[in-house]
């Protein structure tokens, strides 16, 4: 990507960031902070996207890989990514994150730490069974030589839910990627609560990368709050059509830490 069109990105982005900064500055009661938690403060994970809601000021969730894994060509990529969520107050949270990959496949294998992620997310609270999100992030170029990126990547995803019922939801997400490869993405899912303590979730996704194509995948996942404060979740989708991923999957863990 040319120097002035990653800048240009890169503006973008902050743009994006200030402007839900603005919102955030509005009254307080207009954005109903410290409303009471749920027994699930929304964890990011597991499927693609993000949950459109944020944590109250101060809660921290910790989420983390056990690992996840994509497989295409005879190739496999193994990643025990954590990723650390600080609640920041009106309608604002902080994310970082990093992790451990291991590629293996092609007579060869590689391991190494990846790229880090910095990212800012903006989720106004729910408007009756609507509720919204923007996520904006930085991959910096700073992993194993193996995994290290030529150069920045900037994302920003949109995710928009309908709570249909208190049972039931559908999800929309919109992922836009500049610099070190630019790509886009389209998923819905589908998901409900099988009782309590479990849900599960089916996912539809279509996606476009530079010098690749178009390509899609389908597939599901299931999520255990097994208690107040730890979740665990599994997930698995496969390609469908075009150039995608042959199989990407992935077991991991949340802990909430917050009041």
């Amino acid at each position: 990507m040319a120097a002035g069109a990653e800048h240009m990105w890169m503006k973008g982005i902050l743009a994006v960031l200030w402007g839900t900064g603005a919102l955030a500055a509005l009254p307080a009661q207009a954005q109903a902070v410290g409303a009471p938690m749920t027994n699930n403060p929304g964890y990011d994970r597991p499927g693609l996207g993000f949950t459109p809601a944020v944590l109250q000021a101060g809660d921290v969730i910790w989420e983390q890989g056990m690992p996840d894994w994509s497989r295409t060509d005879g190739v496999a990529l193994y990643s025990v990514g954590t990723l650390l969520r600080l609640g920041l107050g009106h309608a604002l949270e902080l994310q970082a994150g990093s992790g451990w990959n291991r590629q293996t496949g092609a007579g060869t294998g590689v391991h190494g730490r990846a790229d880090a992620t910095v990212a800012l997310k903006f989720a106004p609270a729910a408007k009756g069974p609507f509720s919204w999100g923007l996520l904006g992030s930085i991959e910096l170029t700073d992993g194993a030589p193996e995994f290290r990126a030529e150069r920045r990547q900037y994302q920003l995803g949109a995710s928009i839910n309908w709570q249909r019922s208190p049972d039931t939801a559908l999800g929309l997400y919109l992922q836009g990627a500049h610099g070190n490869g630019d790509s886009q993405l389209l998923a819905i899912n589908d998901s409900w609560s099988l009782s309590p303590a479990v849900g599960a979730y089916v996912e539809l996704a279509t996606q476009h990368a530079a010098g690749r194509g178009y390509g899609s995948m389908g597939g599901a996942g299931i999520a255990w709050q097994a208690t107040p404060r730890v979740q665990f979740d599994v997930g698995l989708r496969h390609r469908l059509g075009g150039h995608a991923d042959a199989w990407q999957g992935g077991v991991g863990v949340a802990v909430y830490f917050g009041n």
